[in-house]
């Protein structure tokens, strides 16, 4: 009778092990093992430098930085699952912003000028997607070519000139957007949370995420299942640009200027957080969380090279190594399902 009851009591945790953990674990592989990433990565960089990494001014600076590009890399998560990808939303950075200067000065109204920033990357979004659905162009080419375009026509209106911003001191938008939440959360790290939040709830609870993820699986499919395939697409860019417009407005308000050069040398970061985070190039897998973390991974890679010794020319090294890496692996995985 004992042996018996110690048999049962040995079962029962077993049975729950097969039943809950080893099931979440294969359903939550990538956010897993994203989330073991950053803890490794963690504690080599404490391990390497703990004057750095034991400190408050590194993650302060973490929080007010990663957010610039991070804002964008989430919905722009949702564009490379549907089997797209944008390049240009380092021109929209800028765009945004030169609607931004042109009308404040024509009203002096600074929540006019957002909201007209904040059109100005949605509308430039959407031409993206009108452009690519209604010719037909591969986003990789015509989102190209946007951003060279865009970048132009910036240099252009600004003649290279950039705007000061400190008449935005004191004022509400700005403590709103990239103020200091009990004196020391950046308020951009909130809004990347929201952004966060909102984007996995739109993928993950609402039929516009399970239209972007059939699409990303197979387009055809997707068509035969009444998914309005080209709609979807186009939406899908138009809500990047909205983020990068968003994303341009936090970095020229943080550090108090605008340059028409405005989101270059963002778009390594951002494309590096997303396949990092484990969406696949090819579309079809990836996860809000997962680009969360991996915005954070990346954005702690070069402060972190740096203090532990190296140069800060291993950055890009490591960029082009994670997602080479990422598609790679991806691909074994892709040709194995197949």
């Amino acid at each position: 009778m004992t042996a018996h009851v110690r048999n049962q009591s040995q079962e029962i945790p077993q049975s729950l092990w097969g039943a809950r953990v080893v099931p979440f674990a294969r359903k939550n592989g990538l956010q897993l093992g994203i989330i073991g990433v950053l803890i490794g990565l963690w504690i080599l960089f404490i391990v390497g430098a703990p004057d750095t990494f034991l400190k408050s001014d590194i993650y302060r600076a973490l929080m007010t930085s990663t957010p610039y590009w991070g804002v964008i890399a989430l919905p722009l998560t949702m564009v490379i699952i549907a089997g797209e990808i944008d390049l240009s939303f380092i021109s929209t950075m800028a765009v945004g912003m030169v609607v931004f200067w042109q009308f404040y000065d024509w009203t002096g109204s600074l929540g006019v000028a957002f909201a007209a920033c904040l059109t100005s990357g949605f509308l430039v979004g959407l031409l993206n997607g009108i452009i690519i659905v209604g010719l037909g162009i591969p986003s990789l080419i015509a989102t190209i070519g946007t951003q060279f375009f865009w970048r132009g026509a910036v240099e252009v209106i600004r003649g290279g000139q950039g705007e000061s911003l400190v008449l935005t001191r004191g004022t509400v938008l700005r403590d709103v957007l990239v103020g200091k939440i009990g004196g020391y959360v950046p308020a951009q790290l909130v809004w990347m949370v929201v952004i966060a939040l909102a984007t996995w709830f739109l993928l993950n609870r609402h039929k516009f995420g399970a239209h972007t993820y059939l699409i990303g699986d197979n387009e055809n499919s997707a068509r035969l299942m009444g998914v309005n395939v080209n709609r979807t697409r186009m939406l899908l860019f138009a809500l990047v640009g909205l983020a990068a417009a968003f994303g341009g407005v936090v970095q020229s308000l943080d550090v108090w200027y605008f340059w028409p050069n405005l989101g270059e040398g963002y778009l390594m970061n951002t494309l590096a957080a997303v396949f990092l985070g484990g969406t696949s190039v090819f579309g079809g897998t990836g996860t809000i969380l997962g680009t969360f973390v991996g915005c954070f991974i990346i954005g702690a890679i070069q402060p972190g090279i740096i203090a532990i010794g190296l140069t800060g020319y291993w950055t890009k090294l490591i960029y082009g190594l994670i997602i080479t890496v990422s598609v790679a692996m991806h691909t074994v995985l892709r040709k194995r399902i197949s």
